[in-house]
C-alpha cells in the first residue's frame, strides 16, 4: 500500500487574507508530518496522532492551543480517535488543562477498557498517565479573547448566531499496511455553555474508522453533526458503492437539508483514494501521497508541491 494522510483544519466562514498563509503552512506541516510518520514504518494511527498533534500546537487552530473559549471565557476541548484495524477507539471531553487531548484520546483507547472519559475523571487519568498540567491561561489566545468579545455583543444585540468558525482539526490515514484510522481535535463553539460537547470525541459523528470501508474525519456545526452521525452515515455511502465524492456529497447535502448544517469530511478509502469535500465557506485541508502534497482552503483552488 502507498501510505496517504489527510488532514484538515475545520470548515469556516472565510479566513481572513492576513491569516490565510499561516493556516495554510499550518495545514501543510501537519499532513507533512503524518506522511513522515508514515513513510518511516509507523501506523495510520501514529500518522493521525502526530498529524493532529501538529494543529493543536498551532494557535491558528480551534484546537488544544488556539481553541475557542466558553461562556466563561475558558478552554474546554474535545478529541477522538480509532483504528479501522480493530475498531479500538478513544475519547476525552471536556478537557482543560492539557496540551494535547488527542493524546489523551489515544491513552484512553490504550490504556484503559473504556472507549471515552470526560470531565474530572479524565482530568485525573491524564495525571495517573504522567501527562503534564499546563496552566489553562496558556491555552488562551488573544484572539479568540476578542472572538468571544464579539460574539457576546452580537447575542446581546439578539444578531442571528453567525457559524463564524466551525473550527475542529482532523485527520485520516491509510499505513502501508492496508490499516486505516482517523484524529479529529476541537476546543468547540465560542460561547458554548460550560459542559457542551459537540460531535468531535463521538465515534461516529466526529469520525470513524474502519479497514473493510475507510476512514473519515468531520468538521462543523457539532450538534447538526451529532444528529446525522454523519462520519458512518459518510461510510455507509461508501458500502453502498458510492466514490468517496459521492459519499461525502450525499452525506453533507442530507445534513443541509434536512439541519440547515453546515460542515465539511476528509475520507480515505480502504484503497488509498482520497476525498476532501465542505458546504461552509472555506476549509483548510492538505493530502500527503506518492511524495506529493495537495492542499488548499476555498472551493476550487488545490495546489501541489513537492514534500521536503
Amino acid at each position: 500500500m502507498n501510505p496517504v494522510v489527510v488532514v484538515h483544519g475545520g470548515g469556516a466562514s472565510s479566513i481572513s487574507k492576513d491569516r490565510k498563509e499561516r493556516v495554510h503552512q499550518g495545514i501543510i506541516q501537519a499532513a507533512t508530518a503524518g506522511y513522515n510518520i508514515l513513510k518511516e514504518g509507523g501506523s495510520a494511527v501514529d500518522a493521525v496522532e502526530g498529524a493532529v498533534t501538529v494543529l493543536e500546537n498551532d494557535p491558528e487552530f480551534n484546537a488544544g492551543c488556539g481553541s475557542v473559549l466558553n461562556v466563561n471565557g475558558e478552554v474546554e476541548m474535545d478529541a477522538s480517535i480509532m483504528s479501522g484495524k480493530d475498531l479500538s477507539s478513544g475519547a476525552v471531553s471536556a478537557i482543560r488543562c492539557i496540551a494535547n487531548p488527542i493524546k489523551l484520546a489515544r491513552l484512553v483507547m490504550e490504556k484503559t477498557p473504556h472507549c471515552f472519559l470526560t470531565g474530572q475523571g479524565a482530568a485525573e487519568f491524564a495525571a495517573t498517565m504522567g501527562i503534564p498540567a499546563v496552566p489553562g491561561e496558556q491555552l488562551v489566545t488573544e484572539r479568540n479573547v476578542r472572538h468571544l468579545q464579539k460574539e457576546k455583543q452580537e447575542k446581546a444585540a439578539q444578531k442571528p448566531c453567525q457559524q463564524i468558525n466551525l473550527g475542529t482539526v482532523g485527520a485520516v490515514a491509510l499505513d502501508c499496511t492496508g490499516n486505516v484510522a482517523y484524529a479529529t481535535s476541537t476546543g468547540g463553539i465560542v460561547n458554548k455553555m460550560v459542559g457542551r460537547v459537540g460531535d468531535t470525541p463521538c465515534i461516529g459523528s466526529g469520525g470513524y474508522a474502519d479497514n473493510g470501508i475507510g476512514a473519515v474525519s468531520t468538521t462543523g456545526h457539532g450538534e447538526s453533526i451529532l444528529k446525522v452521525n454523519l462520519a458512518r452515515l459518510t461510510l455507509f455511502h461508501v458500502e453502498q458503492g458510492k466514490t468517496l465524492e459521492e459519499a461525502a456529497d450525499m452525506s453533507l447535502g442530507y445534513m443541509k437539508s434536512k439541519l440547515k448544517g453546515l460542515g465539511g469530511v476528509i475520507v480515505v478509502g480502504k484503497a488509498g483514494d482520497w476525498a476532501v469535500k465542505w458546504t461552509s465557506e472555506a476549509m483548510p485541508w492538505a493530502a500527503a501521497k506518492d511524495g506529493k502534497v495537495h492542499s488548499g482552503i476555498d472551493v476550487g483552488e488545490t495546489s501541489i508541491t513537492d514534500l521536503p
